[in-house]
Formats: structure tokens, sequence, C-alpha cells
């Protein structure tokens, strides 16, 4: 059962490390949003599907990363918010993991369940193969 969580409230998410982020819930407007962002769809032809991946997290999570704590300047001073600073902190490979895992992988959950299983085709023989060699003559009916 799908099951809809009607709040549209931004929450917390734990990235280790001593950072947590408030974030938007992912939407679909947020996700197409994303994938229209130039920074995605300029990529060339070729490019791998890692360096999509790092790229698309990033704009992702510029548009959806609204607070932060424990995100410091190289004193150990806190630091607002910023696209470069959210980009930094992305290039931090544990970081990108926990925000790639606990924010887009819970969203495309959805993606995946809905494609778990296709129905079942009509019909009693509907979509089978066969499994035997066609006959090469009729057979002969058994006497009475």
């Amino acid at each position: 059962m799908l099951r809809l969580n009607l709040a549209r409230e931004p929450y917390w998410l734990d990235l280790g490390l001593g950072v947590r982020v408030r974030i938007e819930p992912l939407t679909t407007a947020l996700m197409v949003a994303a994938r229209s962002d130039p920074a995605v769809r300029g990529l060339p032809e070729g490019t791998s599907d890692d360096e999509i991946a790092v790229i698309f997290g990033k704009v992702l999570a510029d548009r959806a990363i609204l607070d932060w704590e424990g995100v410091g300047d190289a004193d150990g001073n806190p630091t607002p918010v910023t696209p470069e600073g959210i980009a930094a902190l992305l290039d931090i490979w544990p970081i990108f993991e926990k925000f790639q895992m606990g924010y887009v992988a819970r969203g495309l959950e959805l993606e995946q369940e809905k494609n778990g299983s296709a129905p079942s085709p009509s019909g009693s023989t509907a979509g089978v193969k066969a499994t035997a060699p066609r006959a090469r003559k009729t057979a002969k009916l058994a006497r009475k």
C-alpha cells in the first residue's frame, strides 16, 4: 500500500560527522526542477553516470537544503548555507553518500515499488512461452 504523507514540512536529516541539514521534502516539482537545471541539462554527451550523479546530487541539495548545523569555516565558526558551501559539503564522500541514501534514494523507493511487478496479462495462456516443440504431424485418435 502506498502511504501518502500530505505534510509538506521541511525536516532535519542527519548526515553524520556531526552534520545535519534541514531539507524540503522530495517532491515531483523539486525533482523536475533539478533535472531541468542548466548544470544537469548542459552535460555533454558521454558524461559518466558517476559524474551525472554527483552533479545532480549537488543541484538537488542546493534546491532542498534550507539550513544546517555542524558546518563551519576553517576556524570552526558556523557558516551560512550557500550554493558554494553545499557543493563543498557534498564533496565529502560520507556526507554525499548519506545525502544520496537518506534523501534521494528514499524518494526513488516509490519508483521502485511501482515497478516491482507488472500486472499479469489477461487469459490463461497470455504471455506464456511455448516450452515444447510443435508436433510434426497430427496424432492418431485412440480406438474405442
